[in-house]
């Protein structure tokens, strides 16, 4: 296996580079104006780091996958094309409209609770670029009005006369019956051949969701075109790079479905959070490959902090109906929680509650925290952890980035001190310990919402602040087991390098599998399997396209199903592609029954309430090498090593300095215990290991905090 993964979050660029068996780690920071900067000096770090030619490297690399934020930070500043839209008529208002209550879609959870006050977002689609076309198909995929062409042409030319850059198509059960879409496509080509047309896209609303539900496919479409342009620059500017390096191969993007694909066969509506979705992944791999059991992922880096859960036996989680930046939308996206809690959080001063609030606005990497020197003036989390001396100036990030103790110590005085009347030491023991308490509220909230306890996980901490704050959080939340896994400051780009060439198909379908009211099961046996029969030849066509051999393929199936009419909703996967009898529905029920079971207590389960299945999902996938964990195994004799130095350290439980053993990542060896307090420091993080707590490293790499 030679391949290199990256990672590219809004403060670093993290690259794992996988040749034959050996693996390494690079970090560098993000270079927001041309992220192909930031990706080489990563690349050249861990080349460097390897012993190898970095030109070689990518001539003999067999493949470069990459993640990234670029579509989240373009959504959230609205930087992207004029989109306009084709509706059915009579449904002009629906995008505008947003349900009712879109002003409150994407918001805080305090801000929801005050919806008088809340704005509507800025439209991406403003509403003189809306045209209808008369047109209707009903819910069963009947034409009941046929399309009218000279219409449609009217309306097109109106919406590039107006100025559309972009165009979107969605028209009601577009899913039952795409005829329509499709032929509205044909006649755009037509009237605006592709040298006419330029680089104008037209995105269809039942390429993108196979859902049912109006405004949520047309949003979605709607984000997919409104990220197209600047994603099709952007890695088509990484690839470019790639190419005048000597890598003649095509490049492979991570999807926020778990999979990747080649750059060509990406919606922009995919890349969307597929960085830390990889860690998930990542995280997954981990459980499944040395039996760790339940795990919640915590990615810590210096912009946000990501939730994912990875109950045992693989079951997956799902937003059903997603919110990207402000908009609703409708693909199948691992779910992932994720708030504004990393290193480079601001802390600012609530008058309101005379409190210090954490994020969720963040300094990044450019200017950075106020220790980095570059500008920044504001008081961060990193800042804090600084200030409490858990991080050491002159080898921080390997010594990358040089930290000024005497900045952070100036921001965190000019900005809180006097407003709380502390000093600067008490001020940065409330930042540690409210962001570590905020995370620690959104981990209970996630697995507590979701039918699952928390002391019955294991906390999997990554991210380059992951270590540093995991015992923090952990004692806030009540869990007392927690796994820095190997590679833990580059581990969501690990998981990018373990991803399989995925497509997820799916269409909006109601399966009844049993039925109260005459306590009958589903009989359609061939209805549901041309269903399934349809999806996995869309995913096959998708991994044929990339050059993959169709004997290879693998399929898996997948609902989402709930009892009756109840809102929970639960993504059941299958270990069989057809229904062929009253045994295989039975077979369906029974899965469901026990998965449902398990995450909500023997006896939740409520059949007499109805079985029904809304989605109907194909995963279609090739398999391929992954990385090797080795066992995370604990517990054996182990001896206390020998620290490099001492250092004065303040604990939010402790009043004072507290003379603190540091050691180095010689300490980090399979046979050593390290009793908290203490600190480690190794190239890309720090481990801090807080009183009541101890640290044992494994063989590979991963390192476990457990209670004492």
């Amino acid at each position: 296996m030679k391949r290199i993964s990256v990672d590219i979050g809004g403060t670093f660029t993290d690259c794992f580079f996988a040749w034959e068996d050996q693996y390494v780690e690079a970090k560098a920071l993000t270079t927001h104006h041309n992220l192909a900067q930031g990706f080489n000096e990563a690349l050249d770090l861990a080349c460097s780091r390897a012993g190898l030619d970095r030109d070689l490297v990518l001539k003999e690399v067999d493949s470069v996958r990459y993640a990234t934020t670029l579509g989240t930070n373009a959504l959230i500043e609205g930087k992207g094309p004029r989109v306009g839209a084709l509706v059915t008529h009579g449904f002009e208002d629906t995008i505008p409209l947003s349900r009712g209550r879109g002003y409150g879609e994407g918001l805080d959870p305090s801000k929801q609770q005050n919806m008088p006050d809340a704005t509507r977002p800025d439209p991406l689609v403003p509403r003189a670029l809306i045209r209808s076309v008369k047109e209707r198909i009903n819910s069963a995929g009947k034409v009941v009005v046929s399309l009218m062409e000279d219409d449609v042409r009217t309306q097109v030319r109106e919406l590039v006369d107006a100025g559309a850059e972009a165009i979107v198509v969605s028209l009601v059960n577009s899913t039952e019956n795409p005829v329509h879409e499709q032929q509205i496509l044909e006649i755009i080509l037509d009237e605006y051949p592709a040298h006419e047309l330029g680089a104008i896209p037209v995105l269809l609303g039942s390429q993108v969701s196979g859902r049912k539900g109006e405004y949520v496919r047309a949003t979605s479409t709607i984000v997919d075109a409104f990220l197209h342009e600047i994603m099709f620059h952007a890695l088509g500017q990484l690839s470019n790079n790639l190419r005048s390096s000597g890598y003649d191969k095509p490049m492979l993007v991570i999807h926020n479905s778990g999979g990747m694909a080649q750059s060509n066969s990406t919606d922009a509506l995919q890349t969307i959070h597929s960085g830390p979705i990889a860690g998930v992944g990542a995280a997954q791999h981990l459980a499944d490959s040395t039996g760790l059991g339940n795990v919640i992922s915590t990615d810590m880096g210096g912009t946000s902090f990501d939730i994912g859960l990875v109950p045992e036996g693989g079951v997956k989680h799902y937003d059903f109906q997603p919110t990207i930046g402000r908009w609703l939308v409708s693909v199948p996206m691992i779910h992932l929680l994720t708030l504004g809690a990393g290193g480079g959080s601001i802390a600012s001063y609530d008058r309101i509650h005379h409190a210090v609030q954490i994020g969720p606005e963040s300094a990044g990497s450019d200017p950075g925290p106020a220790c980095y020197d570059r500008g920044g003036l504001r008081p961060t989390v990193t800042d804090a952890d600084l200030v409490l001396g858990y991080l050491d100036p002159e080898n921080y990030a390997n010594g990358y980035i040089k930290l000024n103790k005497k900045r952070s110590v100036y921001a965190i005085d000019e900005d809180l001190a006097d407003d709380l009347n502390m000093d600067t030491i008490q001020v940065a023991k409330i930042i540690k310990n409210a962001v570590d308490e905020q995370m620690a509220i959104g981990m209970a909230k996630e697995l507590r919402v979701r039918g699952y306890l928390p002391e019955d996980f294991t906390m999997l901490a990554y991210g380059g602040n992951g270590p540093l704050h995991a015992c923090g959080i952990a004692d806030h939340a009540g869990i007392r087991r927690i796994l820095a896994p190997p590679f833990s400051s580059v581990f969501s780009a690990c998981g990018a390098g373990n991803m399989k060439p995925l497509h997820i198909h799916e269409r909006g379908s109601h399966v009844v599998l049993y039925n109260p009211t005459d306590r009958s099961l589903y009989q359609s046996y061939d209805e549901l399997n041309n269903v399934i029969q349809d999806l996995e030849a869309k995913g096959k066509e998708d991994l044929i396209r990339q050059g993959y051999n169709g004997a290879d393929i693998r399929y898996s199936l997948e609902m989402d199903m709930r009892y009756g009419n109840q809102l929970v909703t639960t993504a059941v996967v299958f270990d069989i592609n057809r229904v062929n009898g009253v045994a295989d529905v039975l077979h369906l029920i029974r899965t469901f029954s026990d998965i449902y079971g398990k995450r909500y207590g023997a006896g939740s389960q409520a059949p007499e309430a109805g079985i029904r299945a809304q989605t109907v999902r194909v995963s279609s996938y090739v398999d391929g090498d992954v990385v090797k964990f080795d066992s995370i195994d604990s517990g054996h004799d182990r001896t206390m090593p020998s620290p490099v130095g001492t250092r004065q350290v303040h604990f939010v439980k402790i009043d004072g300095a507290v003379d603190t053993p540091v050691y180095d990542a010689e300490a980090l060896h399979h046979q050593h215990v390290i009793h908290g307090p203490a600190i480690v420091t190794t190239e890309n993080t720090t481990y801090l290991v807080e009183p009541g707590w101890r640290l044992e490293p494994t063989s590979q790499g991963a390192v476990w905090f457990l209670k004492d």
